[in-house]
């Protein structure tokens, strides 16, 4: 593993610690580290975002191959932070998350793709990663209009039949 896959492997699992937290009593969700997660996870989508491809696609010429699934996958991982948690939420985070982390760690995968790109600039990009800043999230918003969203960005993604469980 490259120096950016072990940071970005590293805050997968911190975050996936935070929403096994906030979902361990399904009777009564930890709010706290759920948005501890929550938070966590728009910084880290925006490492990926706004850091880590941008300067893949830049050093190399072209968008590394898993760019666009990743971009997708982030949508949809996004549209399901902005509602108020519920456990079909938390269903549906869990059941997009684990294919999205292994996609983007696996041998190969999006952080190895980049890391190739990136060449001899990894160490500099490593160290924007790290001082990334935190995006804070918006208030929870909830309805009709939001609930089609998600499925929209679920369904863009490839996961129309998770939509349905919200």
């Amino acid at each position: 593993m490259g120096k950016i896959t072990d940071y970005l492997a590293q805050d997968h699992d911190r975050l996936d610690a935070l929403f096994t937290k906030a979902g361990a009593d399904p009777a009564a969700l930890d709010l706290d580290a759920y948005e501890a997660f929550r938070r966590g996870l728009l910084k880290h989508v925006g490492m990926e975002e706004l850091i880590l491809i941008p300067a893949a696609r830049r050093l190399s010429g072209a968008a590394v191959a898993l760019a666009e699934r990743t971009r997708l996958d982030h949508g949809a991982l996004t549209s399901l932070l902005i509602p108020s948690p519920t456990p079909a939420i938390l269903e549906v985070l869990r059941s997009v998350l684990k294919p999205h982390n292994e996609m983007e760690e696996r041998p190969e995968g999006l952080y190895e793709q980049c890391e190739l790109a990136l060449g001899a600039e990894a160490d500099a990009v490593l160290e924007r990663l790290r001082s990334a800043p935190d995006i804070p999230p918006a208030a929870h918003v909830d309805g009709p209009h939001v609930t089609a969203s998600i499925r929209r960005a679920l369904a863009a993604a490839g996961y129309e039949e998770m939509g349905r469980k919200i």
